[in-house]
């Protein structure tokens, strides 16, 4: 029989695995996206209620007011969102090795993660965030001609944020369920070379 997990080498969380906290910057990040808000807001506040149809508020307050005003911590979490990406990005890397640790190996797990990878980074590189931090308080684009074509691909992956927001989801269950499923024993990962 294997035996479960040390908890105590992270310093004792009472039983709860650290990927559940850590679980909270990606969460966070996708709680507080402009894309994600437009959907709650409407399925859960009817606001806006419907087009051309007036605010039901006397007055609008907008995110200035409690628990609203938590929505501008999205640029916070777009930054650990980059560092949960970079981990991944090197979980992949990894994924190309074999048990002798040697680079070469491709099965299907790391077609899985290197499309999972490529999904979040593409949505986290449209998101709003991303694209002011890139190209935010410049008066002349033409002055900082790397800046300008980073802001413009930015905004062209902006343009399919929903859709990235998506899929990137859909693939990190389905990347997370496969792993489980590896781990598991219910088969073996199958390699191509």
């Amino acid at each position: 029989m294997r035996a479960g997990p040390n908890w105590e080498i992270f310093g004792g969380w009472w039983g709860i695995s650290p990927a559940i906290i850590i679980l909270i910057f990606p969460l966070g990040f996708r709680l507080t996206c402009y894309y994600y808000r437009k959907a709650y807001y409407r399925g859960f506040w009817a606001s806006p209620p419907a087009c051309a149809v007036a605010e039901p508020h006397k007055k609008y307050t907008g995110e200035t007011r409690f628990p609203l005003i938590l929505q501008n911590i999205h640029r916070y979490f777009f930054y650990a969102a980059l560092l949960v990406a970079g981990i991944l990005t090197y979980d992949t890397v990894l994924a190309f090795r074999d048990e002798h640790y040697a680079w070469g190996h491709m099965g299907l797990g790391t077609l899985v993660f290197l499309v999972n990878i490529v999904l979040i980074w593409a949505y986290t590189i449209s998101c709003h965030s991303c694209r002011h931090i890139v190209g935010g308080k410049l008066k002349h684009f033409s002055k900082h001609p790397v800046r300008y074509r980073m802001w413009q691909w930015a905004g062209k992956l902006n343009a399919r944020h929903a859709q990235l927001a998506w899929a990137s989801l859909v693939s990190v269950a389905l990347a997370d369920f496969y792993v489980y499923l590896v781990a598991s024993g219910a088969f073996d990962d199958p390699r191509f070379f």
